[in-house]
């Protein structure tokens, strides 16, 4: 007679519980595992976040990741007890994930190395909005079939901690019962090619070769991270919002600017951050300021520094609205389109929303052919380096809450203040805190006023090098 459910798990139980006094043990053999494992999770997680484990074992990736409030659950008491004894700084609970109690919501959820000891993944995904809200990210980390043969070979060698296995799900199934549950999938990918430690050699495979196509697909371990969408109204008005405008030898465009931005939300203000023009631009922002002042709440700022990138982030620290957006003054992003991106935000639908010029067709003359092949090619790039779609990467339209720009520009320090134009600070900055994004396609239009700003090869060479630079900061990390 086969056994129950029930009696399945009572026996993986007392299994887990065996091994628990080798759980260090077994950390120590593969310490290069691990600390590549500690990593991935502390690029993905800022210190002092409020983190819940679930499957915690002894509670070694829970203290790694530095949390302010951390919590573990796991399924075996003995496991438990060792990482109560062991770090009295956390709290642990022993609980089945299945059968979840807490309600507490946290920064960050994590489930490493669990997935194939659940007897039912899809309900434990379905607990976990118990403990999610809209800003918690998910943290799932997972063996592949790939390497099934290998690992239980270790576990016969005493080199892995032996485990039986409930099931062996792939990338596909896992994000499908994501989706199933209501989740949305902000990255997926795999990692960690070579888990033998060979000095140096093990270092430059796990870092940069384990990213390469084909190579990719041979990794020990994938990831996802999603998140749980906030459900709101089509036609959310519930937030303010502050538009910025960097304006340089724009004077012709000024005017335009304020009649064509749409109020939106419940409120909308006009931030023309001027900077250094050589023609009358400040002159005339001043004047529609003034001449304005009763019917829209448009105000100016003059810039101290150089470049579009300290003209944004000067107008987004002084912005007072709820969501902060981005128009260049040369309007060759239509105004009109902005309640697009407003919708795509206020309704949940994404958390980065960037336009791109590269759906709709083009007005004659709107970009030429070599600037629209640069973009082809770092949209491919960055799609890439991200592991999240991004078609257009030089729209200058760009958009989030100023509740995730603050959470951005406090782990500025990462990648530094390299970017004069100020699109890959927020596209890098995004993409670091794991946020989801969408983008809204508007129609790009032929400037009607004044030069471009940019030079296509002085400024492509100095995007390029931007990319590299990212690669060390965002791809090959862990």
């Amino acid at each position: 007679m086969k056994n129950t459910a029930s009696e399945i798990k009572s026996e993986a139980i007392k299994a887990i519980d065996k091994i628990a006094p080798k759980r260090e043990l077994y950390i120590k053999r593969n310490r290069h595992y691990y600390d590549n494992l500690v990593s991935f999770f502390r690029f993905n997680i800022p210190e002092n976040s409020s983190v819940i484990e679930i499957g915690c074992g002894t509670g070694f990736l829970l203290n790694a990741v530095k949390p302010s409030h951390g919590v573990g659950i796991d399924i075996s008491p003995a496991m438990i007890e060792i990482a109560r004894n062991k770090y009295r700084h956390l709290t642990f609970y022993q609980q089945d994930a299945e059968n979840l109690e807490l309600t507490e919501k946290f920064d960050y959820i994590i489930i490493s190395d669990t997935l194939g000891y659940l007897e039912d993944i899809q309900k434990v995904i379905n607990k976990l909005k118990l403990i999610s809200s809209p800003d918690t990210r998910i943290l799932i980390n997972y063996h592949s079939f790939f390497w099934e043969p290998l690992l239980s070979f270790a576990q016969k060698l005493n080199l892995k901690m032996p485990h039986k296995r409930l099931n062996w799900l792939n990338r596909s199934d896992v994000v499908n019962l994501l989706i199933l549950e209501g989740y949305d999938v902000i990255k997926t990918g795999k990692r960690y090619l070579m888990p033998l430690y060979i000095p140096l050699i093990s270092w430059f495979f796990n870092k940069y070769l384990a990213y390469l196509p084909l190579l990719n697909s041979m990794c020990l371990t994938g990831y996802i991270i999603a998140r749980l969408p906030e459900q709101l109204p089509s036609d959310n008005k519930q937030y303010s919002v502050s538009v910025i405008i960097p304006a340089r030898n724009e004077s012709g465009n000024i005017e335009d600017a304020v009649k064509r931005v749409p109020e939106m939300g419940k409120h909308t203000e006009i931030i023309f951050v001027e900077g250094g023009s050589s023609d009358d631009t400040l002159d005339i922002i001043k004047k529609i300021c003034n001449q304005y002042a009763s019917v829209r709440d448009v105000k100016y700022l003059i810039q101290s520094g150089k470049g579009k990138g300290d003209a944004v982030r000067l107008g987004f620290e002084q912005a007072t609205g709820d969501i902060l957006m981005i128009l260049d003054a040369d309007l060759t992003v239509p105004p009109e389109d902005l309640p697009k991106f407003y919708n795509a935000i206020a309704t949940g639908k994404g958390e980065y929303i960037n336009g791109t010029r590269l759906v709709y067709p083009m007005e004659d003359e709107a970009m030429r052919t070599l600037n629209i092949m640069g973009n082809k090619f770092f949209s491919i790039m960055f799609s890439w380096l991200l592991s999240q779609r991004i078609k257009d990467t030089l729209c200058g339209t760009k958009v989030l809450s100023a509740e995730n720009y603050r959470k951005l520009s406090a782990n500025r320090s990462y990648f530094g203040n390299f970017d004069p134009f100020g699109d890959f600070d927020l596209i890098f900055g995004s993409a670091k805190l794991n946020l989801k994004f969408i983008e809204v396609p508007i129609r790009y239009h032929s400037r009607k006023y004044g030069e471009t700003n940019i030079s296509r090869f002085s400024h492509g060479w100095l995007l390029l090098k931007m990319a590299f630079y990212a690669m060390n900061k965002i791809k090959f990390v862990h």
